[in-house]
């Protein structure tokens, strides 16, 4: 029986016998799997209210309203489950997570260490508490839970990831370069790792090597702008200016309309002495300034300063 025709069965059945709770419980939790959040909210609420105490009910209400992205009523219905019942950990898990996409990110270690304490093996919630380590700056004491989460489970991608990360933000490029390998071992298609060792690549003028880790990286991931940018500059400083300017082309049809796109095809388009379209692509570029980096002032001022000429 498909998950529909059972919602359609358990809802026929409510109409018969609307305290048949079982039953309710049942198509609430099958709504909110079938993503019918709003539908499962009135039955969850309906229950909370003759069963004010039960934490399964609140736990649901909780991924309800993540779901609906109601996140202080989210936050709200976690801590009633984990209040009612405190051994069942899941509910602070998943309140942790709600802390880290809330921004409070103190708050969201307090509930992975909860989660510790019941499951002092617990890989995710170390990886979590590096997360949030990691997104407020801490990066010693993320790369310590990193480390333990890959101690624990040496296939978590994202644990070796981010590890890679932190190693490059402290120049530890060679250290970096082995845990983004390690993560193309482990998940052969994981563009952002081909993306990081074409930058490393990149930095360290292996010219060669960033545009092989680079087209890996489009290959995969058709839509990374920041990919495109780092090739287009390579093949433009090779002198190569139909080719940079069919990437920039190839980028905009891909990824839409970007003023860093636009900037770039705008220098393109001056090296090759096409200035009605080096200021049609500047003006293009202040157009979509919400995605680019140059100040607009400068782009301006840039405009003002050819037409001058």
């Amino acid at each position: 029986m498909s998950k529909l025709d059972r919602i359609e069965e358990l809802q026929n059945i409510l109409k018969e016998d609307p305290s048949n709770f079982p039953v309710r419980r049942e198509l609430a939790v099958i709504l909110l799997d079938s993503g019918y959040a709003k539908e499962a909210l009135q039955h969850f609420l309906y229950l909370s209210q003759i069963f004010q105490k039960d934490s399964g009910i609140f736990y649901n209400l909780g991924i309800t309203y993540e779901k609906l992205k109601d996140l202080d009523k989210a936050e709200n219905a976690y801590l009633k489950a984990f209040e009612y019942a405190p051994e069942e950990v899941d509910a602070m898990y998943n309140l942790g997570l709600l802390y880290i996409e809330k921004e409070e990110y103190g708050k969201a270690v307090q509930c992975f260490n909860k989660v510790l304490e019941a499951d002092v093996n617990d890989s995710n919630s170390y990886f979590n508490i590096g997360i949030a380590n990691f997104k407020k700056g801490d990066l010693i004491e993320a790369m310590d839970n990193f480390q333990h989460t890959v101690d624990l489970n040496d296939e978590d991608i994202y644990a070796h990831f981010y590890i890679g990360n932190i190693f490059k933000e402290f120049g530890d490029n060679d250290s970096a370069r082995e845990k983004f390998q390690k993560v193309l071992k482990l998940s052969p298609d994981y563009s952002w790792a081909y993306y990081n060792l074409g930058v490393i690549d990149f930095e360290e003028g292996n010219i060669d090597g960033a545009l092989s880790n680079l087209e890996k990286t489009l290959e995969l991931n058709p839509k990374d702008i920041e990919a495109y940018e780092i090739y287009i500059k390579i093949i433009t400083k090779n002198g190569d200016y139909k080719r940079a300017s069919d990437l920039v082309k190839n980028a905009l049809r891909n990824c839409g309309a970007n003023g860093d796109l636009f900037y770039i095809y705008a220098r393109i388009k001056k090296l090759l002495n096409d200035n009605d379209s080096y200021v049609k692509y500047l003006n293009k570029a202040l157009e979509n300034n919400d995605t680019l980096s140059v100040a607009p002032k400068i782009v301006k001022a840039e405009i003002d300063k050819f037409l001058a000429q």
